[in-house]
């Protein structure tokens, strides 16, 4: 276990924190718990991990949201959201304070565990396929590197933002759905809502700005130029 990768699950229920603990060690993950914002992100910032599972009720002044922000700023770390909030607004507001994933309580831990996988798999800099840097209108996507640059500037993007984008640029030109976004970013298991990809493109042309050249072809998606 000395090498296992690390991963800081935030969460207040004590009961849960202890099953998703079970589950992940199972699967050879270090675990760190904490039931407060203010400590997730001191251990954090002292010591990275591979991936955060992140609570959006916690005890003390930050919650969920505050502490996947705050994480958020120069840092591409990794963060599934786990939470009993289940509408829409709760789930849009998840993936613009900047998480890859959002699971919903109650859960299944095998899933938990599955979403895990996925993330780390496609978090991974040197994963198979990755062909150096991709150019598209005022934007380079560094593959290896999993860096973007925004007119030569280093660009800060969630590890799911970097997916869409970095899968926009090896398709630059071609009008992809929303679907064919989902399926080849999210992976063709994905549940969910075809609105995820329209909250992380906001995020995109929000961080990235006009160097992004991302056109809404309507009635069917998006193309990068």
């Amino acid at each position: 276990m000395a090498d296992a990768p690390t991963i800081v699950v935030v969460e207040d229920d004590a009961n849960i924190a202890a099953l998703v603990e079970l589950y992940l060690r199972e699967e050879g993950f270090r675990v760190t718990i904490t039931d407060r914002g203010e400590r997730a992100l001191d251990i954090i910032r002292a010591r990275p991990p591979r991936l955060v599972v992140l609570d959006v009720g916690l005890a003390g002044d930050l919650d969920g949201f505050d502490v996947c922000r705050a994480v958020r700023v120069g840092s591409d770390l990794p963060i599934l959201m786990l939470t009993a909030r289940d509408d829409e607004v709760d789930r849009i507001g998840g993936f613009e304070a900047g998480a890859d994933d959002y699971l919903v309580k109650p859960f299944s831990p095998r899933e938990l565990v599955v979403r895990v996988r996925a993330i780390l798999r496609r978090s991974e800099p040197n994963r198979p396929g990755a062909e150096g840097v991709l150019a598209a209108g005022g934007i380079e996507v560094d593959t290896v590197r999993r860096e973007v640059r925004a007119n030569g500037t280093p660009v800060a993007l969630a590890t799911r933002e970097f997916d869409l984008v970095a899968h926009l640029a090896a398709h630059r030109g071609q009008a992809l759905s929303r679907q064919q976004l989902l399926d080849g970013v999210w992976g063709a298991g994905w549940v969910g809502d075809e609105r995820t990809v329209d909250v992380h493109v906001r995020q995109l042309r929000k961080k990235l700005g006009p160097a992004l050249g991302l056109t809404t072809v309507w009635g069917i998606g998006y193309r990068l130029d």
